[in-house]
């Protein structure tokens, strides 16, 4: 696929419904995950232009950064530390609206007003998170989740 990203205004379900198909012709037959979720944020950044988005990936029983695109981040999270590290231990999508109600937040950027992080997880086992931070209150939603939950099913770990 040419590396060119078409860029769609509309509504948020309109603009997933753009770039999922531009994600998976991206991944598709690229067998190195680290060019997969570089070009996977690089696409979701470009399209939503969010404050912060990335990927923790777990090695050695702790969340390391890895491909984002936005402000410098935080390199290292521990399991059930903040918005990342809660999702790692519950293995669930956290939506957060407001970032300084979040009991345990970790505030890498003191721009993030919200938050939305999604587990990767393959075989009953988190492999890392996708990290989502806005500069906006509640900018995160059901269709968020919905659509950012499938993106990362495209991700595979060899």
């Amino acid at each position: 696929m040419a590396e060119d990203l078409s860029i769609v205004q509309g509504t948020k379900e309109e603009k997933y419904q753009s770039v999922i198909p531009q994600i998976k012709a991206l991944v598709e037959g690229e067998p190195d995950v680290v060019a997969n979720l570089a070009n996977i944020v690089a696409a979701l950044f470009e399209q939503f232009t969010w404050l912060w988005v990335g990927f923790y990936l777990v090695k050695e029983n702790q969340l390391v950064l890895a491909p984002f695109q936005g402000p410098v981040a935080c390199t290292r999270i521990k399991k059930g530390k903040g918005v990342c590290g809660t999702s790692w231990e519950k293995a669930e999508t956290i939506i957060v609206s407001d970032v300084e109600k979040f009991p345990g937040h970790i505030a890498c950027s003191s721009r993030s007003r919200s938050e939305i992080v999604v587990p990767i997880i393959r075989g009953n086992k988190v492999m890392g998170v996708l990290d989502v931070d806005s500069a906006e209150l509640a900018a995160f939603d059901e269709t968020d989740k919905r659509f950012l939950e499938e993106i990362v099913d495209l991700i595979i770990f060899e």
